[in-house]
């Protein structure tokens, strides 16, 4: 039989706007003055920036921006900081960065080096700590563009902001005031890297947080002539409620999928020999169909009709012809009895039969009791532990266009949570896209939350080789970046935007691909570059497991928390066991349930993939 590789792409971001595009087009130059920049000192010819991109509480994100505001080229540039005691640089990209105790020296890599007239560069970082820069050169001499009126010094830094009142909901801020020689204005409030607030006092009363989470707050001054001074130091503020109920019990899941067992030859048996079943907390068994408003079998034959013989079972005991129940389905009975805390999900849906959950929205019910009696089959009922649902997308578009309506998601959850009872899993793979009035918006992810035990974030194919002529992009950014192609395709915008809206991070599981997105005919190293298609690959153009990767084209550097390479013509990005532990970093500081991944194949023989996710979860 064929694999039906018609499922395995599960692209999500496919729409582009021409607006969109419009505005991506826009200069650096345009976007330095953003909120959370801050100009640092200048230079007669050339400026530097420093943005804070990201703040978990216990890191952040930072890059700075260098800028030739001259009328000649500038062949080199070396930008020098100092962080106050307490504060460090601890990875970086595009820049080769040192230091001598707190004074910091990032210099430019030999590609990035040269500067036209008018052209910017960016390089990034994570740090560690909450001070703010100071005492910023750009090849030796002061960073900022702005003119300091005679005689006039920016304000001094504000005191760290204290928290009280602390709410499920709310918290009130307050700091001492800053100094300045001509008089303090105002102050600018953050939350992470976000301006909230402008206020004239020392308090300010944050409100329409969410429970049981964590957030970081700073402050600026502005003077009389509107010069800021230096951030005031982070305070973390964790809002009452919420949680997670099980702390400890992160979710470890990874999707099985039924036409693996064809030309991949991945068996339920690899995930024993690899290790990773001893690592696991679930399975999503990929995909059963959904057609005629009810859920269905996707493969018999791969299901529940092939045999093994003793050295491909998992118990290494052979099937026989005529038992009732043999294929993955029985494999992975065996693989429970092997390994009894791993729960097993029937998913139903994926890239190509998502378009059958229209007509299953006109009928949730009976949608739901078609589910309930597969599932529940008594000839495999003890090897399922509940149900996930995989709809790309509700009232959106996928492979296809659902004008269900923005409540469909809800009540289909609402009526699978009723038939399936509290003693099973119900739960859901849900879009990333973070963007403004994109697919999260055309749907009551909110409303549908209380019937889930968690949604299955898909954080990766945020960019790839279906725009064959770029630019070049990783397709699975935990963070947002300089240049990015589409503002919210990216993991941080995703998890932020669905607790905005209400939903508990304790609801929310981090996607990771086992696999790579790549473009050829590229002639640039760093993201962005131009591409003329899909990069070969096994078994689909554009897309390539790790484990082949890996050794084909290991990754030369990183940008927004993923790795990224090219081999000559051909670009590639994807997760690497690094990268890996640094999402895991975010998953325990933004309190997530856990973590899954896309799909097992993907990964080596022996499981470095999935001992990365173990690893940064303990």
């Amino acid at each position: 039989m064929s694999t039906p590789t018609r499922i395995r792409t599960r692209t999500r971001f496919r729409t582009r706007a021409a607006a969109v595009l419009t505005a991506l087009a826009l200069p650096l130059a345009a976007l330095v003055g953003l909120a959370g920049a801050t100009p640092a000192a200048a230079a007669a010819s050339a400026t530097a920036t420093y943005t804070k991109t990201q703040d978990w509480g216990s890191g952040f994100g930072a890059q700075w921006t260098v800028k030739n505001t001259g009328t000649t080229t500038l062949t080199s540039w070396t930008v020098e900081w100092d962080y106050p005691s307490g504060t460090s640089v601890t990875s970086f990209w595009d820049a080769d960065v040192t230091h001598d105790a707190n004074h910091w020296t990032a210099k430019n890599k030999s590609y990035n080096g040269t500067l036209a007239p008018g052209a910017s560069v960016t390089f990034g970082f994570n740090g560690a700590g909450p001070g703010a820069p100071s005492g910023c050169k750009l090849n030796g001499g002061s960073c900022d563009g702005s003119t300091t009126p005679p005689g006039d010094n920016p304000p001094s830094a504000p005191g760290t902001p204290t928290a009280s009142g602390v709410t499920d909901t709310s918290v009130n801020l307050s700091w001492t005031a800053a100094t300045d020689d001509k008089g303090v204005k105002n102050y600018d409030v953050y939350r992470g890297s976000a301006k909230i607030a402008t206020v004239t006092g020392t308090t300010y009363a944050d409100s329409g947080l969410t429970a049981g989470t964590t957030y970081t707050y700073s402050v600026t001054a502005r003077d009389t002539a509107d010069q800021t001074g230096p951030s005031s130091g982070s305070a973390t503020v964790t809002t009452t409620g919420g949680g997670n109920p099980n702390p400890g019990s992160a979710v470890k899941l990874g999707y099985f999928t039924d036409w693996g067992v064809y030309q991949r030859n991945y068996h339920v048996k690899n995930i024993v020999t690899s290790g990773s079943a001893a690592k696991l907390t679930h399975i999503n068994y990929a995909f059963g169909n959904v057609t005629n408003g009810q859920c269905a079998i996707g493969d018999a034959y791969a299901d529940y009709q092939k045999t093994y013989d003793a050295s491909s079972s998992v118990d290494g005991t052979a099937d026989t012809w005529d038992q009732p129940v043999a294929g993955n389905i029985n494999q992975l009975r065996e693989l429970k009895k092997k390994y009894p805390n791993i729960k097993v999900l029937w998913s139903f849906g994926g890239w190509t039969w998502s378009g059958g959950f229209g007509a299953a929205a006109a009928n949730p019910t009976a949608f739901a009791n078609s589910c309930y009696s597969l599932v529940e089959d008594p000839r495999w009922a003890d090897v399922f532990d509940g149900i996930d649902i995989d709809w790309e997308y509700p009232n959106a578009c996928g492979l296809s266009c659902d004008t269900s309506g923005q409540a469909a998601l809800k009540n289909l959850l609402s009526a699978l949570r009723a038939k399936f009872g509290s003693a099973n899993l119900v739960t859901a793979a849900v879009t990333a896209d973070g963007s403004a009035n994109g697919k999260m918006d055309q749907a009551d992810y909110a409303g549908a939350a209380q019937y889930v035990d968690w949604y299955n974030v898909m954080t990766y194919d945020f960019f790839g080789a279906w725009d064959a002529k770029g630019p070049t992009a990783p397709h699975s950014p935990l963070t947002s970046y300089n240049g990015i192609p589409i503002a919210g395709f990216n993991t941080d915008a995703a998890i932020q935007k669905y607790r905005g809206k209400g939903i508990p991070a304790s609801k929310l599981n981090l996607g990771i691909g086992f696999y790579g997105r790549g473009w050829t005919g590229v002639t640039q190293d760093a993201p962005g570059g131009t591409a003329t298609g899909p990069a070969p690959g096994t078994y689909e153009q554009g897309i390539e497991d790790y484990k082949v990767l890996k050794s084909s084209c290991p990754a030369t550097s990183t940008i927004a928390g993923t790795a990224y390479a090219r081999c000559g013509s051909n670009w590639w990005s994807y997760d690497t066991p690094s990268t890996i532990a640094g999402k895991m970093s975010y998953v325990k500081t933004q309190g997530l349930k856990g973590a899954f991944f896309w799909e097992f194949s993907g990964d080596t023989a022996g499981g470095e993939l999935m001992t990365a996710i173990d690893s940064g979860l303990r």
